[in-house]
């Protein structure tokens, strides 16, 4: 039996072609595809025995991390390989710990993608050398955590647009939150960076490799 497989991304030339390399797989088929999270539920009430989702992390409105804690305490059974334009070595450790079986960079080579979804299908873990590398330092620097690492998920996620340049109010618009609530996120990592404006959360993110 063929392996029911939705695909989901927001830019849909970037989605089709993912969809074209994943059909290319023998035990794939591609059931579905989605651009948001609310297509991505539609999609699962559809095809209920999907059993593998090819998702990016970047998603509008709810964010690929909180959908893969979501997905891990609803669908335990459905595997998640994370294909996202952020590197390895500030998400994927995220991505594992919310429920995460694979990530893999989008600037990877066609191949690589076969490679990780044959390795999740086959109920392994797809680890590429940069995230081994990551995980081990992970595991054994307990005490040099870096400052960005005390952050929730949406706390991160708030602190990349913050340091892209984006108002309040746009990343509450890209969000699906109300300004207050990112105002409070705001506040929260401040405090929890030691930090006292955003031009100094900026120069962090631009130092640390957290933003384009």
């Amino acid at each position: 039996m063929p392996v029911k497989t939705i695909v989901v991304d927001d830019h849909p030339i970037v989605r089709r072609g993912i969809v074209q390399i994943v059909a290319e797989h023998p035990q794939i088929e591609v059931a579905a595809e989605a651009g948001d999270y609310g297509q991505l539920r539609a999609a699962l009430r559809q095809h209920p025995d999907a059993e593998l989702l090819v998702m990016d992390i970047g998603l509008p409105g709810k964010n690929g991390i909180e959908i893969l804690k979501t997905l891990r305490d609803e669908m335990p059974q459905l595997k998640v390989l994370v294909v996202s334009m952020y590197p390895e070595d500030q998400y994927a450790v995220r991505a594992f710990r919310a429920g995460a079986a694979g990530y893999l960079n989008k600037a990877s080579a066609p191949e690589k993608l076969l490679e990780a979804v044959s390795q999740v299908i086959a109920g392994r873990k797809y680890v590429t050398p940069e995230i081994a590398q990551a995980l081990i330092e992970n595991l054994h620097a307990p005490q040099e955590v870096p400052l960005h690492e005390r952050l929730s998920d949406r706390e991160f996620q708030t602190l990349r647009l913050i340091a892209s340049g984006k108002r309040l109010s746009e990343i509450a618009a890209e969000l699906a939150l109300s300004p207050k609530t990112v105002s409070v996120y705001r506040a929260r990592i401040l405090e929890k960076m030691g930090m006292s404006n955003n031009a100094e959360l900026t120069h962090y993110a631009i130092k640390h490799g957290l933003v384009e």
